[in-house]
């Protein structure tokens, strides 16, 4: 399986640097859920929506500002134009149902598919 976006899968197993713009247990602007996981962007790289490419951090367990680590997988919405990086610290890792259940909050309103090849 592939997605929408191909570049997004290019950052698997690759270091990267996001920027955490909804850190840990902040509330959405527009919808009010509570953020259980850091969620950030990768800057200057754009996304099918338009917007930078979104990450999600696991495995860090307090709010952050900036975080690098490896890209162990890419969420692929099916019904979206905004696919998600899955960023761990270098010595975490996680399988597809952990990360299923650490992004459900923002990922139930989706039909996606994790990727990790």
């Amino acid at each position: 399986m592939n997605c929408r976006y191909a570049d997004a899968q290019s950052f698997l197993r690759k270091t990267i640097t996001v920027i955490i713009d909804r850190p840990l247990g902040s509330a959405h602007p527009e919808w009010g859920f509570i953020y259980p996981v850091n969620y950030g962007f990768v800057p200057d790289v754009k996304g099918l929506d338009g917007e930078e490419l979104d990450a999600y951090i696991l495995g860090v367990f307090e709010p952050v500002k900036e975080f690098t680590g490896k890209c162990i997988a890419v969420i692929c919405r099916m019904d979206d134009h905004d696919d998600n990086l899955v960023l761990v610290p270098e010595d975490k890792n996680y399988t597809d149902d952990q990360i299923r259940a650490l992004t459900e909050f923002q990922e139930q309103f989706f039909t996606s598919v994790i990727v990790r090849e």
